[in-house]
């Protein structure tokens, strides 16, 4: 069987001057239908008909013939049928047989899988048809102008999903037989549709169209990697949840483990593509068969196997807060939180200057300082494996006596069981508690003082301004050397060598001294913080 694809090319485009040889995105425009013809198994023959000369020695280049197409044929007032028609016959003269099936593709249509192309080759041949047509779901609410006015297209104001479906033809391809293909007309009788996945829908007539292509071209596909649970807190899952977050436009999909119920159950809300794994085995295997562009791991401690296992099966790999060996093999290794412990490489980005505040902390503003302290704010992160939450709350308990002016704000999150300790707000002793909330800035921000876990968290704080004390959890916790005083906080150290009384004076002490809350603060928000996120998403895309 013989098919021919026709790639009109016209010179005169005047919405965007040389159109078809402009870069989009470092290849010119025409090169894309080029691309779909040239590797579409079922098209035999391909000929690029045009006026331009710059085009036609581009496309000679390739296994294509280049078409020259008359100056009758370049106005602006002639349509693509004659054009075709005329593309046909002179090829049908030179190859000396006739064609079975004509397949205009339009340069103007970049985004054009040849997944589909090849699928509406099929479907033309086995439904028998006389013409497919590439269009785009375009059901609406519409009106159209008449002699009376402007009236509606619809008998009935429905949601989208349950008006009667409404196509709109696109550029990418019209496939016809060939007795169909005439001077005035490629339509025949038999005529059916092909629907286009909306990211393949768009045609290309001026720069607001161009820009979108480029965009859409520009799209990666990007990997998340990271687990969570009670054990491991949270961390991980909203570290990589904030960057997600700020990659709109890329193909993002997270992939976890199914026995981290706490870090799982928080992926599932987020509405990410998710892939849920039993085994790493299985993420191995699914890096096998989607090869993402960009593959993020934050995990800790991996070992080399693994990494170099990753990084055969994706173009770019980053590990995030990773001391282990596996962390050498990545192409960049970030870690905010451990500054002390990067080595000479170029690709390690270690230091507070690759924190990533959550958009909320980007968002909320420092209150104003106040001399005295209203509220304290409670919070060690998504689990509290040691359960200090319930220390500082028996402790809050007793100093309501001392001082019942003062409000504790309790913050437990979606790993921490507030019924299984007793966490419970007491009205009476100004206690307050908030499990599992989405929001956590919308408490912070109105603290004169926080006691909190030295982990993410103590970049939020900062970035409020928020005098703090911190406690450690573990000894990798410790590593976090942001968290000092020369920074703004008040570091008490691992949590199970904190003498018993060290908490309760610390905290007086700061009660009772606001000159050395305000230098604390200060010193805070003298960090430049919120920039962090954008440093990391350069480095994350390569750029």
């Amino acid at each position: 069987m013989k098919i021919l694809a026709v790639i009109p090319a016209r010179k005169g485009s005047k919405g965007i001057p040389r159109k078809n040889m402009r870069f989009l995105h470092g290849k010119p425009l025409i090169w894309y239908a080029l691309q779909n013809a040239i590797t579409c198994s079922a098209i035999t023959d391909i000929a690029v008909t045009s006026d331009d000369n710059e085009v036609l020695t581009y496309v000679s280049q390739f296994d294509v013939d280049a078409v020259e197409r008359s100056s009758q044929l370049s106005n602006d007032d002639v349509t693509l049928d004659p054009v075709v028609y005329d593309a046909v016959i002179r090829m049908e003269r030179e190859k000396k047989c006739v064609f079975d099936y004509v397949v205009t593709l339009q340069a103007t249509s970049p985004m054009l899988k040849r997944e589909s192309l090849m699928s509406a080759i099929e479907q033309i041949k086995k439904q028998n048809l006389d013409t497919l047509i590439s269009v785009e779901d375009n059901t609406h609410l519409s009106w159209r102008a008449d002699s009376c006015g402007y009236v509606p297209n619809y008998t009935e104001r429905l949601n989208r999903q349950l008006l009667p479906k409404e196509y709109k033809e696109t550029g990418a391809f019209l496939i016809s037989r060939r007795e169909c293909v005439k001077e005035n007309g490629r339509i025949g009788k038999n005529v059916s549709i092909f629907p286009l996945s909306e990211s393949e829908t768009t045609d290309i007539d001026n720069s607001n169209d161009w820009n979108l292509c480029e965009a859409i071209l520009k799209r990666r596909k990007i990997a998340f990697r990271a687990d969570g649970s009670r054990e491991l807190g949270l961390g991980h899952i909203y570290h990589t949840l904030t960057l997600a977050y700020r990659l709109t436009g890329h193909d993002v999909t997270f992939i976890t483990r199914s026995d981290y119920s706490e870090g799982l159950e928080k992926l599932r809300t987020s509405n990410f593509p998710l892939v849920i794994i039993e085994r790493e085995e299985e993420f191995i295997d699914y890096m096998k068969v989607n090869k993402p562009d960009i593959t993020v791991v934050d995990c800790l401690n991996t070992d080399k196997n693994y990494m170099l296992n990753i990084k055969q099966f994706t173009k770019r790999l980053i590990s995030i807060e990773d001391l282990g060996d596996g962390a050498l093999c990545a192409d960049a290794t970030i870690n905010a939180l451990y500054e002390g412990v990067a080595d000479n490489r170029s690709n390690c980005y270690f230091g507070y200057q690759y924190a990533c505040l959550r958009e909320e902390f980007q968002l909320a503003l420092p209150k104003a300082f106040s001399d005295e302290v209203k509220r304290v704010f409670v919070m060690f992160g998504g689990s509290d494996p040691n359960n200090y939450t319930k220390e500082i709350y028996d402790f809050a308990i007793k100093f309501h006596n001392e001082m019942p002016q003062i409000r504790f704000d309790f913050i437990a999150g979606l790993a921490y069981d507030v019924e299984k300790y007793g966490i419970v707000a007491v009205e009476d002793c100004n206690i307050h508690v908030y499990n599992n909330i989405d929001i956590v800035s919308k408490y912070m921000k109105d603290a004169d003082l926080a006691i909190i876990g030295q982990g993410r968290s103590i970049y939020e704080t900062a970035s409020l301004g928020i005098p703090t004390i911190v406690i450690a959890q573990n000894t990798r916790e410790r590593m976090h050397t942001f968290a000092s005083l020369g920074k703004g906080f008040i570091n008490l150290g691992l949590g199970e060598n904190i003498a018993g009384d060290t908490l309760e004076k610390t905290v007086k002490w700061l009660i009772t001294t606001p000159q050395i809350r305000h230098e604390m603060r200060e010193s805070m928000l003298a960090v430049e913080l919120k920039s962090g996120v954008d440093r990391v998403i350069k480095i994350i895309l390569g750029e």
